[in-house]
């Protein structure tokens, strides 16, 4: 547990301990309103740190605290923590009231993220500044080194690692993680601190200077003019050498909203690996940008980077982000969205040098670049890890929409839409730099999705929706040429760049003249789109292009699947309402198949009826998308599909899928399994086990069930040795005993597993099986057969004698006729 320096013991925090495990939250978070209100900030020092645990939990995750993640709105529970950790409420009270006399508050740098912690500890400061001036050192070196936090960057701190820390989830107790008391209190958070409209309320006490001060505000050499997320200084500032940092009174209206983001983005999205994280910031990477920069102003003979220089790799940390912290990003991204298309016209018209002469608030300065600055780089990574990592099932949608809702900031602008939104509505062209500057984060994911799409079971209609949505979200007017003219920007050839300005930008009295605006907008362009790419994937880079030829096979590829996928879904529909049809009605009477082996084996719940109809329709429209996006003829489309499911009504989905001949038996390979996932063939697999051990039917009485077959056992054990003499009889009682107590079918060869060859033929040991009688069809019968007695005077006993003596004489004349078929 984090604690402060020289902490003292405190009766009221003995006192808090001990109430802590007796009183109902209500009467907990009762008595801690009185405390924050009437004690001073000397006392309530001393419990801060043990308060801050007992609710969101230790960082090591030994202590639950209230289970924020579990509470929902159904909880009794749920209503007391929003509002006692509500911004203006109770806790953050306390946070202001503690921040107001500058306490800090250590946490040890074990809990930073592990590219941040590593860097630490080799005695690197790292880049963000979130952590300058707060790292403490004791005289021992650099093994136990810990982070300094004011109450404020304390509080958020475990705020924010609350999501990441491992939680058991008790049976039964995990609902929608959207509906939990931590997803509203994060967004509650960010409506305050990221304000689309008006400002961030002021903090209700004061210091004696006569206001609550931020104690690290940002540092001098990082501003906000600074476009990017490159900071100035080309080589890592050792770790004792931490900057100075000077107080800026125009940054004290926003160094909540800065502390917030900073630790959100921090905790939740840095989490690629050291080896990736030492890339990013090495010098030679810095080095070569600069590099870069100084050739677009130069003479061509700069030199190049060494080769190998900066390049980066996609491994990742042992790192598997959940569900509910996707969910928690995306619910970030879309805020940070609105917040940032919250900036007034005027002053996003206006230019960053014009900026800094007129009376723009920090706030809208913050709105104008908090996208570009804290986002790009760390979302980029972190969802390039869970493409790589995610299972290839309906889960992940909450990544998927991540995604797609950071690369269409356009939606969040506030505008008044319709109910549904305008499928052909344009992008608009003011929207082109965002695209161009997050190049990567388009075409990149694109090409990474598109990987998983050939690997996905496209008949599940969920998946199929995952498609399209990725299809309609590309072929949005404009922004497929807005991804084309970005391309072309990072392809443009550097010596070109040099020809259009051989003297760089030197002003008429240097002898020089002044770039037509086109090219100085042109080549800033260029220098952006570049800047972003070696960023984040290095100076030597192999880029493959969106609307390259190599992934324009691979889009052919996957309409391929598309259209396998397509004709599975309908095939499967079409068995389907066969099978409904003919096991409606007639299954009481024994005149349709009720058994479940009989089912198709491709299809699950969720693959039947209204879904398969709605995976047919999803694939359609998934299909005119992506002709669209990327130009293909329709006509050659249509021909391709149609000569697709002719060959695949041939009968090839009838076959056995692609296997090899192994020891044990079939190896399916990688086309046989690709051949199952889509549907296109299948093995007949059946149940093989004891067909009296099978689940429990929905057309059969469970109680029945069981009590039938105890009976059943009972018989078999006592008579078992008879039964068996008698069916190894060959006179006609044994062919009439085996009639009745062996199953016909058990003789029957099936096919096994492909993996096991094992035993073909079933130990079919006479036996007496009632579990017919169980059935409801077998019931109703009986009892139309009684009432039909009762009405032609036939007491029970009579029909009784009746019906056992119809079944003695269809086993009689089934025996009889079936040994004259044999003998012809």
């Amino acid at each position: 547990m984090a604690a402060p320096t020289l902490q003292q013991p405190s009766f009221l925090l003995a006192n808090l301990k001990a109430d802590s495990t007796t009183k109902p939250l209500l009467q907990r978070c009762q008595d801690l309103v009185r405390i924050i209100d009437e004690y001073p900030a000397k006392e309530l020092h001393l419990i801060f740190p043990w308060l801050v645990e007992s609710v969101f939990g230790s960082l090591d995750g030994v202590i639950s605290g209230w289970n924020l993640r579990l509470l929902h709105s159904r909880s009794i529970e749920y209503n007391i923590a929003i509002e006692f950790l509500n911004p203006s409420g109770p806790m953050m009270k306390l946070v202001y009231k503690l921040q107001a006399e500058e306490y800090k508050y250590e946490i040890s740098v074990n809990y930073l993220p592990g590219p941040v912690k590593a860097c630490i500890q080799q005695g690197v400061l790292p880049d963000c500044p979130l952590f300058h001036n707060k790292l403490q050192f004791p005289l021992s070196g650099l093994l136990t080194v810990n982070l300094a936090l004011n109450p404020f960057e304390f509080f958020m701190f475990n705020f924010a690692y609350c999501l990441i820390t491992p939680k058991s989830y008790p049976q039964g107790q995990q609902g929608s993680c959207t509906d939990s008391a931590y997803f509203v209190l994060v967004d509650t958070y960010l409506k305050y601190f990221l304000p689309i409209e008006g400002s961030v309320p002021p903090s209700p006490f004061s210091d004696s200077r006569g206001s609550v001060s931020a104690p690290s505000p940002r540092s001098s050499s990082v501003s906000f003019a600074g476009y990017g997320v490159h900071s100035p200084s080309l080589l890592k500032h050792h770790i004792f050498h931490q900057p100075s940092v000077n107080a800026d009174p125009a940054a004290q209206e926003i160094w909540r909203s800065e502390t917030l983001l900073q630790m959100f983005v921090e905790i939740w999205l840095h989490h690629y690996s050291l080896e990736m994280y030492q890339k990013l910031q090495s010098p030679q990477v810095k080095l070569a940008l600069l590099q870069y920069r100084l050739s677009m102003s130069s003479m061509p003979c700069q030199p190049n980077a060494p080769p190998g220089s900066g390049t980066l790799h996609t491994y990742q940390e042992p790192f598997t982000p959940t569900e509910e912290h996707v969910l928690v990003v995306r619910l970030l991204v879309k805020h940070l969205h609105a917040f940032s298309n919250s900036l007034k016209p005027e002053q996003l018209s206006s230019s960053p040098s014009a900026h800094s002469h007129t009376h723009t608030s920090p706030l809208e300065e913050f709105k104008r670049v908090v996208v570009q600055r804290f986002v790009p780089q760390k979302l980029y990574l972190f969802l390039q890890h869970c493409f790589g990592h995610w299972p290839l099932d309906a889960s992940f949608r909450a990544v998927l929409e991540t995604w797609l809702s950071y690369i269409q900031p356009w939606r969040y602008t506030g505008e008044k839409t319709g109910p549904q939104p305008d499928p052909d509505r344009t992008v608009p062209d003011k929207w082109e730099s965002f695209v161009q500057e997050n190049l990567l984060i388009y075409t990149k994911l694109f090409q990474v999705f598109l990987n998983r799409a050939v690997r996905t079971d496209l008949v599940n209609a969920k998946n199929a929706l995952m498609v399209f949505r990725v299809a309609k979200v590309f072929a949005q007017p404009n922004l497929a040429e807005m991804i084309q003219k970005g391309e072309q920007l990072f392809l443009e050839p550097e010596h070109v760049l040099h020809h259009r300005q051989p003297r760089g930008y030197l002003t008429p009295s240097q002898g020089g003249s002044y770039l037509s605006s086109r090219q100085r907008v042109m080549t800033d362009m260029v220098f952006r789109v570049k800047s972003h790419v070696y960023a984040l994937e290095g100076q030597d880079c192999q880029y493959s292009q969106m609307f390259g030829t190599e992934l324009r096979a691979a889009v052919m590829k996957l309409i391929q699947i598309i259209a396998q996928a397509r004709h599975t879904a309908k095939r499967i529909s079409d068995h389907s309402s066969e099978a409904a049809a003919n096991t409606s009605f007639l299954t009481w009477f024994g005149l349709g198949s009720s058994d479940l082996n009989g089912t198709y084996p491709g299809a699950e719940p969720e693959d039947s009826g209204e879904c398969l109809k709605k995976t047919h329709e999803f694939l359609d429209r998934a299909l005119e998308n992506l002709c669209q996006i990327f130009k293909l003829n329709q006509g050659q489309m249509t021909q391709l599909i149609s000569n697709l499911d002719c060959s695949q009504d041939d009968g090839s989905c009838k076959q056995l899928p692609d296997c090899i001949q192994g020891e044990n038996g079939l190896i399916l390979t990688d086309l046989g399994r690709k051949q199952i996932i889509n549907g296109l063939r299948r093995f007949d697999i059946q149940y093989q086990g004891d067909p009296e051990l099978q689940p429990i039917r929905s057309y059969e009485n469970a109680l029945l069930v069981r009590l039938f077959y105890r009976i059943s056992c009972l018989v078999n054990e006592r008579f078992g040795e008879h039964m068996n003499a008698l069916c190894s009889r060959p006179d006609f009682l044994g062919r009439l005993g085996r009639h009745y107590l062996t199953d016909p079918k058990s003789t029957t060869r099936l096919k096994q597993s492909p993996v096991f060859q094992r035993a073909l033929e079933r130990n079919c040991r006479p036996r007496l099986s009632l579990r017919v009688l169980a059935s409801y069809r077998t019931m109703l019968l009986l009892l139309l057969f009684y009432v039909s007695g009762a009405l032609l005077s036939f007491g029970p006993g009579c029909s009784t004698l009746l019906i056992l003596a119809g079944g003695i004489l269809y086993g009689l004349l089934v025996t009889l006729l079936g040994e004259k078929l044999k003998t012809h």
